[in-house]
């Protein structure tokens, strides 16, 4: 079922890939920050703040500077697709997306500027939004590889399955056009 093309079957296009390294990063850091953040509240593990001077750093911090390197490089359009090497992309969306994810995760502070972070309303329904809309968007970009593994139900899969065949017929034709109006120059 996994072969070597499976990842450049279903991703073969630059932004359907960054889109689902982008939510895999996101999701995966999320998933992350949360485990680290409750076991250093609960004391377990080797976790601990980090602070400087006896001032906490909060986990957004590193977030915030995430994301403004990663909007430096794509400024200068480095790491944003076709004309950069494949790795600089990749590396980049998924940066983005743990970046997101280290700084939404402490959103409270955006607007409160106090440490509300245990507060016990709506932290779980919070948690839960984050990890379904990072799943929902890895489903979406990645629709195409979890039909092919199984992972989605019929309904959606056979979809999922007609879109392809639609797009490759396109592309075929597409291709077709382009070779008879190069025979004509």
């Amino acid at each position: 079922m996994l072969d070597s093309s499976f990842y450049a079957r279903h991703f073969s296009e630059p932004r359907q890939e960054r889109a689902f390294l982008s939510a895999v990063g996101f999701t995966s850091a999320f998933a992350v920050a949360r485990g680290i953040t409750h076991a250093i509240r609960a004391g377990v593990g080797p976790f601990g703040n980090i602070s400087a001077g006896g001032r906490h750093i909060h986990h957004s911090t590193f977030g915030i500077f995430g994301l403004l390197g990663i909007g430096y490089l794509w400024t200068y359009r480095y790491g944003i697709g076709n004309r950069t090497p494949e790795w600089a992309s990749r590396v980049t969306a998924a940066g983005y997306g743990v970046a997101s994810a280290l700084t939404l995760d402490e959103f409270a502070l955006w607007l409160d500027l106090h440490d509300d972070y245990w507060d016990k309303q709506g932290r779980k329904s919070i948690d839960a939004v984050a990890v379904f809309g990072g799943v929902l968007t890895m489903g979406v970009a990645g629709r195409g590889a979890l039909a092919e593994l199984g992972l989605l139900p019929e309904f959606i899969a056979s979809r999922v399955r007609d879109e392809e065949r639609d797009r490759a017929a396109a592309r075929d034709r597409r291709e077709d056009a382009g070779g008879r109006h190069h025979g004509r120059f």
